[in-house]
């Protein structure tokens, strides 16, 4: 191929990529609620978004970790616990690839529940933070009642959280990481164990990073 074609085929390229769509606009998932409610005399439904419910939790700190923790900001969510013998260890793995992409940015926090917080305790998941060499300003591992976390992950989160005798480990878990963002709504689902999921959820993170800049 000569020079003149090359820059043909060049510029052909560079034509249909700019073709392509890159105002990307995630979806607001889960189950929105519909309120009845009346409006100039006549009944409007309204819909509401799904979010996450308050919760209360301890992290590797002993510091108590809300909702409000994560006010004008958006997070990565996942549940696991310290001695799973499965995937535990390949979604960590994941999330430390997105703790290390975004190391300088502050509006993105990682949180991780513990489905077996009679292990592990605040002590146990401060030991696992420092095994993997992560600060708790950035990357939340919660402990707390038991009820309250599986409830969470069925209820808000939507991803299975419960003690199972035939599940390794003794647990079922999801293996999913869910994207939040500043209004506790769910912006995205992604297997935590596959590495292509992981590059399109570190996409979908500067899109929500984008769009809470707008919102601001």
């Amino acid at each position: 191929m000569n020079e003149k074609a090359k820059v043909i085929v060049l510029l052909f390229f560079g034509a249909l990529q700019s073709c392509e769509p890159t105002d990307k606009k995630l979806p607001v998932l889960g189950r929105p609620q519909l309120i009845e409610k009346i409006v100039d005399g006549a009944t409007v439904i309204d819909t509401i978004a799904h979010s996450i419910a308050e919760f209360k939790f301890l992290n590797q700190d002993s510091v108590w970790v809300t909702n409000s923790t994560f006010n004008d900001k958006i997070y990565v969510a996942d549940f696991f616990f310290t001695s799973c013998p499965s995937i535990c260890p390949i979604m960590k793995s994941q999330l430390i690839r997105i703790y290390d992409k975004f190391e300088n940015e502050e509006r993105l926090k990682l949180v991780s529940y513990s489905i077996d917080p009679e292990y592990d305790t605040v002590a146990v998941l401060r030991d696992y933070a420092n095994a993997l060499g992560v600060s708790s300003d950035r990357w939340h591992f919660l402990t707390g009642d038991k009820n309250e976390i599986y409830d969470l992950g069925e209820i808000s989160y939507m991803v299975a959280a419960a003690e199972d005798e035939e599940s390794p480990g003794g647990f079922l878990h999801s293996g999913a990481f869910l994207l939040i963002d500043g209004q506790r709504r769910i912006r995205g689902v992604y297997d935590g164990t596959v590495s292509d999921q992981i590059d399109e959820l570190m996409a979908d993170i500067r899109i929500l990073l984008k769009e809470n800049e707008k919102a601001e």
